[in-house]
């Protein structure tokens, strides 16, 4: 098992779960975060730091398979990020929303550190 980021953190992106994280493994697209799942130990302790409960076991909200391929294919593109960083103007707004990805997902990335 590997945690993974969902739908729920597009346009969102909220960076407290990656402070926590002792072993570095959140990378940053421009408006979405992914755990890199060969790096992450599976400690869990970035879940419960998630204000909009983006971050998942994969066995729980992934039946598919969509998002562990997702955070497995942008974690080698993106850069690393390990510091808490401003989320966008309108996280709040759209801390709710869902579709989120075909609405808003982008393969641009982010600055990361």
């Amino acid at each position: 098992m590997t945690y993974i980021v969902t739908d729920a953190c597009i346009a969102c992106k909220y960076t407290d779960c990656v402070e926590v994280c002792p072993v570095d493994c959140f990378y940053e697209g421009e408006n979405f975060l992914v755990i890199h799942p060969d790096e992450c130990i599976d400690c869990g302790v970035c879940e419960p730091e998630c204000p909009v409960e983006a971050i998942k076991p994969d066995t729980e909200d992934d039946p598919d398979g969509k998002w562990l391929a997702l955070n497995t294919k942008f974690a080698d593109i993106w850069p690393n990020i390990t510091r808490i960083i401003d989320a966008p103007p309108d996280a709040d707004a759209r801390a709710n929303e869902t579709g989120k990805f075909d609405k808003y997902f982008s393969e641009k990335p982010g600055e990361g550190d």
